[in-house]
């Protein structure tokens, strides 16, 4: 069984308690060739956090060019 891991924090804490998982479902399961392997999944789609007022300008106005027009018009401060 291979499980998907966002990072190694979650492979430490995978590693900590592989055993107890194991017996478990070898239990249940009445299988004891069941295998637990963590494979780190790299993700594609990480979205960067916007925290400064800066960086929420930025983001919408990547999504709405006019906004950099209405800055620069009416001389706009994005750092207030």
């Amino acid at each position: 069984m291979i499980v998907h891991l966002h990072n190694h924090f979650q492979e430490t804490l995978i590693d900590t308690i592989k055993v107890d998982i194991l017996s478990f479902l070898r239990e249940k399961l009445d299988n004891n060739t069941i295998q637990l392997i963590g494979e780190i999944k790299a993700v594609a789609d990480e979205k960067k956090m916007i925290y400064t007022n800066r960086e929420k300008f930025e983001h919408l106005a990547e999504k709405n060019p006019a906004l950099k027009e209405l800055k620069e018009r009416f001389g706009l401060d994005t750092d207030f």
